[in-house]
This record gives C-alpha cells, structure tokens and sequence, in this order.
C-alpha cells in the first residue's frame, strides 16, 4: 500500500488537483483497504475533473470533534451499544471509537449572574455609570506599590465582602502591571451554576473519560469547542503508526468548518454520523466540484474582519455554491490573517458550501511557528504538494468553476433582522429596519405595523428612572462566545471603541441585557493585556463565563418593566449579537428583530440604545459638555488596532493552553466516577437515561408504509430549532410535564441542551418551539391536530395516541426542511415519535442525512410539485409503496385516502445510505455489524 501511496502523489495529475481534492486522495490511499476504500475510489478522486458530482467517495477523517450538546447523545448511545453488545454474549469492550475523539464541554453556560445581580446596582446587564473613570474590578494586584488606577481595588460580592474565588485555568490580568487578580465574580458565580447543574452529566463524561478508549474529554470552563480546536488539538499535520498525513476532522458543532482557515480539512456532520465516524465507518460523500474563489484588491481600512465574512458570504451565496467545496486562492489571500481566514470559513454553511478551504501558505506557516512549532510540517506540505504560493499563476489548480471578489467594494453590513443571510448595509440600517415595519410579516422580514403606530413610545420603571422604548429599542447586546472572538482583531476594536466612549462620557442604558462571553480565557488575557476589558465592563460588557450563551438561547430574563413595555407598545424590540445564528425568537421570545454584527458594531448599537440610527448622521450621545459624539468620534482606526494587536497577541498566550486544558479545575478533578466496562443507569436520573434504539438488533427489509396520517403539515424553512429546541425548557410544556412528575421545579429544569442525555425530555421536547408553524393550527406554537379525533393538542400527545392506535406517521413540509444548526435529536425525536417518513420539496443535507440515519426515509416532491399544487389537505391518509431493492434517487409512488396519486423521489445518495436504511439507521447498522 505504501507504493501505491506514493506512485498516486508521484503522479502528474495530482498538481492540478485542488488542494481540498488532495486531502481526500491522501486520506483514500491511506485507509485502501479494499472494503471501506476501495481501489477504484482512489481512481475516481484522480480522475475528480470526470467525476466530480457523480462518484460518490468515502473519506475517513484523522479525528471527531464533538461538543457537549452533541456529545452527550453520542455517548450516551455507545454505553447503550456496549449494554446490547454484552446482552448478545459479546465483549463489550469491543465498542470504543476507532477514530480519535475529541470531546469539549462548553455548551451548558448559562447567564444567571450579570453585573448587576453581583453588584446590586440597578442595571441587569447594561452600564450603570455615567463616570469616565474605569470600574473597579478584582482583588489588590502585586504590582510592587499595588495599583493605583482603580482597577485592583477589592471586588464586592454579594456578601458585601471581599472575594478571593479565582477561576484558576483562566487568570486574569491587572491591564497596567499584568499581574494576576481575581476574576470578575459574575464569571465565578455562573460557572459555579454550570458546574452544580450539570453534575449528573459532568459525571458521565468523566466516566466516558475513563472508560472508552481514543476518547479524549476537555472538561468546562476551559474555553469554546471552536477555541480549544483552534488552539489547542489542531495539528495541519498527524503522525500516527509511523505515517505523516494531513490532519482532518469532522464535527457535531456548527463552527468546525472554521478550522479550514488553518489548512485543515473539515467539516459538520450530525451526532448520528459522528458516532458512525467514531465507530471506523468512513463519511460517504459525492466527489464535490470545488468553486475557486480569486480573492482581489485591497482592505478597506473601516471593513472588519467580519464585514469581510458576510461580503464573502452573500456573493457566494448569489454564486449558487451549495453542497461544493470552496477554495480560496489569488493575490489578496496573503492579506488575511489566520484569525480573518478562520473566521470566514466558519460561514460557509451560511452560503451552503460544504467547506470553504484557505491552503497551508507562509502565513499559515509563521502562524504556527509562533504558536505550535511543528516540526517537519513545512518539508512534508511541500514534498507532497499541499502547500500553496500565491505568486505564479501557473501554479494555480483547476477549478470547477472560478468566483472573483475584490476585497476593497466591501463595507460594513450588518444581518437581520429574522434570517442570517439578509445583509444590510449599515449606512442602510435606519431606513432599512423603518421598511421591515411597514412590511407585511409574510414577507421575509416584515412585521407590518400600522403607520399610526410606527412613532409609538412606551414610558416604564427601571432602577428609579423613568425610560421610553420605540420600535428599534436594543434591548439585548451580545458580545458572545462564538467565532468572533477567535479574531483579536474585532475584538480588541471592540474595546478600543468602548475605551474611546467611556473616556467621553457615554454609557449603555441599564436596562439593556449585556453579556460578554469570550471564546476562551485567551481572549480575556489580551483584552487585559490592552488595557480594554475595565472600559467593556463599565458598559455593561462583563466577562459572564466561557462557553456557548446567548446564541443558544441561555440569555436570563429580561426585566419584567421591559417585557411589559415591549408586550404594551406591541414593540419591535431588538438584539443585536455577534455570532451566526439568529433565528426568529431564539434569543427571547418578546424580541423579534435581531441582528448579527461585528463585536464593535454591537457595542456601538447598544451605547445607542436603539438600531433605527444613521451612524453618519445621528450622534451615539453626547457627552459630559452637551455635545453630540458621533460613531466616527470613537471608533479606532486600523492603525491602532494594528498595533495593539502587535504587541498584546502574541506567541506567550498559546503556550499555557495545552497546560490548562490538561489541569481541568478543581470541581472536575474532584468528580468520582465509576470505573466499571458497563454504565450504571440511574433509574432516577433525569438526565442520563438507556435509549431504546438498541431494543432489536435483527436486519429487516424495508417495509412499506400503510395508511399513515400526517403527524403535521409545515411550511418553508423549517429549522432544526422548530423541531428539536435547545434552549429552556417551557412550563406548559409536555417535557416540563415530565420532569414535573419526577418532582423537579421549574428552576431545576435545565435546557434542552443540557438534557438531550435522556430520550424522554427530548421526543417530549421534539417540535415544541414556540415559533413553530403547523399549517392544520393557523398560528404558531407547539401544537398540532389529532385527525382521527379532531382534537388540538401537543405534538407528544398526538403522536402518543397515533402508535397506541398503531398508525404510521408522516411530516408534510416545504422548501429548506431541517436548516440550521445541525441536532442528531431533530430526527431522533421524530423517529421515537413513529415518523416514518418526511415528504418535502427539499432538505437540508445534514438534516437529510440524519434522517436517514435514523432509517426515516426523506421524500422530495418531483419538480413543480408541492403539497398545495397537489391539493392535499394533510388529513388524508398516505400510503407509501417502498420496494424491496430500493435504490438511490429512485421514485417512488405514494397514494392518499383521498383518491390521488403522486411520485416522489427518495433521497438516498448512495448504496451506503440504503445500506443504512435497511438495517433501521447507522447505530443499529454499527452494532449489527458489530455482532457479526
């Protein structure tokens, strides 16, 4: 194998190969083993110009990452294979990951302290001072005359005493003698939450730790799953049984495609495929055409790094790119930092991109020079031809297609205010979001407020002071734990532009819900270190933690005297955030506009108080004299952020990652757990419970599906949000209903995230958004119609009484069904609810993976065709006629009560996925073939 190896690299063809190309040919000839890889499947990936969106292609990744939320499932199913390996009489040892397997625990942080919780001062989030002078922050510092700048005084705790708890995996730094102090307590008493919340969890990943081999646990409050891949397990190049090879990865989290700015190949799968992945199952993919993107022209000096990404984001969008590799090349490459290139590959499921792939260059090489100091990863890129010069031409690969942009016609954009893809000039924005008012709602972003009623002011208490909200009010900004904070460039903008303001006398209305959450305790050291932190924090921008927040829907409640304004005035309240993902009510249910801007822009807004403002033309405030102080005033220039980045981003704060991701903290270290092969279930947990899909391992044909009533019958763009929530858990709800009847109070309920261990909450909790549409309903919300009776109720309980009844369940949808963030629950929770089948005009691929996965069969209209031009009510009952020998893409013919007859097609890409299907999804495949 060996010589193919290199007789394949030694071949010719290979240089005009795509560099993303290449990785999938290495990684082919590496695990030939002419059953999972096959021979002829490193011929096809030679021949790539042929056979590109034709051959479908294994590739076996060098690692799995994976994130609690995601992770937790993944786990809990691998202890549920190791019970049925053992009760079939085999060794349960036999179930452990074959691929290396990362597991980060970041995603349970929630925001229950804020400023003003910890201070008793009267803002909940925002800033509460009008003083120029930095806040006082942390225990006296050892400078060697102690501080004087009032940033070291003692930090007040609820007590009314002086705290010395420090967080020891993430110290902080006094920013004038970068000593270190305490860290801010709002950090302290939030982590102290996650920690005694998710105990029960905590322990079974320690357990997971201890008990399955190749796994590897980061445990919490380390840093994001991003950051910590980034930083700390990311490596361009392996070395394993003597092989040099291409580091690759695939993940559960919806950044891993950041990791691409790096050279490295990845991308995001579901927590279904993961674990296959994990188990020695290669990811079977059609040979992707591969869209090079000819980056021109210069910077401008006021585009951020993430004016860039969106710019990038909605030409390639308008490019029609989806399901292709992207692969960016030309003169302007070399301008982009790693941070500005890790950045914009994290968006490319924004356009739909598979990955969007920066080559390993010279920048990627100073890069980890400075960071990692690999050795021999330079000679090995280059000895096989994976590294990239930007000077000839003539070295330039053949792309499928080539997109030019010129990086100097981009400007700053913001997105909103329902969907990420809407970008909106932010010279645009006032006029802009006054249009989205007049629209009708059935429009994208419309919410068709009368013209009467578009002036409306609601006047309400907050701390002793009277305030006024209108249509626009900011009442939500976020600087969260998501991809931005990886790039110190915005970040460190961010707090030159909070310094600026603070020293001009402008503050952040206290009603305002601020939260800072930085990707990793780096981010906080260098914000310390520039001397930026002291002047976020008097804005209301305190550090609350390390992990995901405010963008999975963890923001604490807004202040009941703005909820009731916002409910008075039927208001338009706004969230302004800056990460990727801001979905219709995903924030808080009585804010729905939010937008997604870059951290200085979110800070911007929120010292305006408002999104209806023309930057060029409205003034932020004023200051201590009266006088207007205008965007343009405070906000630094690319020279100053230049600089500090210079001198405060530097080598020496990577060197202790790998030190504090090994050392954990105390909480972790202390955690006892069992040491058995086998997994103790709790009967009495909530949170870790056996899942049945292992109930019966024995291979059946596919069946045909009979006399199925639709469960229900959904629109467009139905996200994996609508069908498998991951935020708090409602009281109304049919999870609630549960975890009520195991005698835990609405305060211990947890998110959906934090649950999705134990099967239970999560099919209680499958299709029990608040924002969901059900066209059997007419308005939004968590239920759905028993046809048979007639009846309205909960999605649970109508799915409930359909299998006690024994009958077949469908979903009826639209265009885009399951987009979003990829959830192995989104069709777990409908598998365990008896859907067989979703028929709509098209899926989002992850999602439809994930379905088929579970062995539900997705079912896509034939062109032209949709439920309404079919004239199907939903009520009628659909038989579904599936062959025995079933192929990919084959059409099949389904027939309703009702007398009509329509054909769709089943999307299965691949012998593999029928494969899957016909053994009831790739868990029950795995342990069967396990058996075997």
């Amino acid at each position: 194998m060996s010589e193919f190896r290199w007789h394949v690299f030694g071949l010719k063809i290979t240089e005009k190969l795509p560099l993303s190309i290449r990785i999938l040919l290495e990684a082919a000839v590496r695990k030939c083993d002419g059953f999972y890889v096959k021979k002829e499947d490193v011929l096809a990936i030679l021949d790539w110009q042929h056979q590109q969106g034709v051959a479908e292609v294994p590739f076996a990744p060098a690692r799995v990452l994976l994130q609690d939320f995601t992770g937790i499932p993944a786990m809990v199913d691998l202890a549920a294979m190791r019970d049925a390996v053992a009760k079939y009489g085999e060794d349960p040892n036999l179930v452990n990951p074959k691929c290396p397997t990362d597991l980060i625990v970041d995603h349970a942080l929630q925001i229950d302290f804020s400023k003003c919780a910890i201070q008793n001062a009267p803002n909940p989030g925002g800033g509460d001072s009008h003083s120029a002078k930095p806040p006082h922050r942390g225990s006296q510092c050892s400078g060697q005359r102690g501080c004087s700048k009032g940033v070291c005084s003692d930090l007040p705790s609820t007590s009314g005493k002086a705290t010395s708890v420090q967080i020891e995996n993430t110290p902080l730094l006094c920013p004038f003698h970068l000593q270190p102090v305490s860290e801010p307590e709002t950090a302290v008493r939030n982590q102290e939450m996650e920690l005694i919340r998710n105990k029960e969890r905590l322990q079974f990943f320690k357990w997971c730790s201890k008990a399955f081999r190749n796994v590897n646990v980061v445990p919490p409050d380390f840093a994001a799953v991003h950051q910590v891949n980034l930083e700390y397990i990311s490596r361009v190049v392996q070395e394993s049984d003597g092989f040099l090879f291409p580091d690759s990865v695939v993940g559960t989290d919806s950044h891993t495609t950041m990791i691409n700015g790096l050279g490295i190949l990845g991308w995001g799968v579901g927590g279904i495929e993961s674990e296959a992945v994990m188990l020695g199952q290669p990811v079977s993919l059609t040979l992707p055409k591969v869209v090079g993107c000819k980056l021109v022209g210069s910077i401008s000096a006021l585009a951020t790094s993430i004016d860039i990404v969106l710019g990038i984001t909605k030409h390639l969008r308008q490019a029609g790119i989806a399901g292709k590799f992207v692969e960016f090349f030309g003169p302007g490459v070399s301008q982009l930092s790693i941070p500005d290139r890790t950045t914009i590959a994290n968006m490319c499921p924004e356009y739909s991109a598979t990955v969007s792939f920066f080559p390993v260059d010279d920048v990627t090489l100073k890069h980890f020079k400075k960071t990692k100091k690999l050795e021999m990863m330079e000679a090995y890129l280059k000895a096989v031809k994976l590294y990239r010069g930007y000077q000839e031409q003539s070295e330039d690969p053949q792309y499928s297609e080539v997109v030019e942009i010129n990086l100097g016609s981009i400007v700053p954009h913001v997105s909103g205010p329902k969907r990420p893809q809407d970008r909106v000039a932010v010279s645009d924005m006032k006029q802009d979001f006054l249009s989205c008012l007049s629209e009708k709602v059935i429009l994208k972003n419309g919410f068709h407020i009368p013209p009467e009623k578009q002036e409306t002011l609601v006047p309400f208490q907050h701390g002793g002071k009277e305030y006024q909200l209108a249509h626009g009010s900011v009442v939500i900004a976020a600087v969260i734990s998501c991809t931005n904070n990886c790039n110190p460039s915005v970040m460190l903008t961010a707090g030159l532009l909070a310094k600026k303001a603070v020293e001009v006398g402008l503050a952040v209305k206290p009603y305002i819900r601020t939260s800072l959450a930085p990707g990793s305790g780096m981010v906080t050291h260098y914000l310390n270190t520039s001397g930026v932190l002291p002047y976020l924090s008097q804005l209301g921008f305190e550090v609350i933690g390390y992990g995901c927040a405010t963008c999975v829907g963890n923001t604490a409640p807004l202040p009941e005297t703005v909820v009731g304004a916002i409910k008075q005035g039927d208001l338009i309240a706004c969230g302004v955030l800056s990460g990727n993902r801001h979905f219709e009510g995903r924030l808080c249910d009585c804010v729905r506009a939010n937008y997604l801007a870059s951290p200085p822009l979110v800070v911007a807004y929120a010292i305006a108080g408002t999104v209806s403002i023309d930057f060029e033309r409205d003034p932020l405030g004023v200051n201590a004299d009266g006088k207007p102080v205008f965007l343009s005033d405070v906000w630094p220039s690319r020279e100053e952020v230049q600089h500090v980045e210079e001198h405060t981003v530097i080598s020496s704060i990577f060197q202790d990652v790998g030190v504090r991701a090994e050392k954990g903290n105390k909480f972790w270290n202390n955690i006892d757990c069992s040491e058995s092969v086998l997994f103790q279930w709790d009967p009495k947990s909530t949170y870790i419970r056996c899942p049945p899909f292992f109930s019966n391992l024995e291979c059946l044909a596919p069946q045909s599906i009979d006399n199925a009533h639709a469960l229900l019958f959904l629109g467009d763009k139905v996200t994996t949000d609508h069908i498998s929530p991951a935020g708090s858990i409602a009281r109304v709800s049919a999870a609630a209903k549960y975890l009520q009847s195991k005698r835990l109070t609405p305060r211990e309920f947890n998110s959906y995230g934090a649950r999705r261990g134990n099967d239970a909450v999560m099919t209680r909790g499958t299709f029990a958004s608040i924002k969901l549409q059900n066209r059997f309903i007419g308005k939004t919300g968590p239920k759905t119609l028993h046809v048979p009776s007639g009846q309205t109720m909960d999605v649970f309980e109508a799915a409930e009484r359909y299998q006690k009844d024994g009958i077949p369940l469908i979903i009826l949808a639209g265009k885009e069904y399951g987009s979003g963030s990829s959830r192995d629950w989104a069709a777990k929770g409908p598998y365990l609810l008896g859907v067989k089948a979703v028929i709509a005009e098209s899926f989002e691929k992850i999602h439809r993976n994930h379905l088929v996965g579970m062995g539900i069969i997705p079912l896509q209209f034939r062109p032209g065709e949709t439920a309404d031009t079919l004239e199907l009510s939903g009520k009628e009952r659909f038989s579904i006629s599936i062959p025995q020998e079933i192929a990919p893409k084959q059409e099949i013919t389904i027939k309703t009560s009702s007398g009509k007859t329509f054909k769709v097609t089943a999307l299965f890409e691949s012998e593999m996925d029928v494969a899957f299907y016909r053994h009831g999804g790739i868990l029950r495949y795995v342990a069967q073939r396990m058996l075997q």
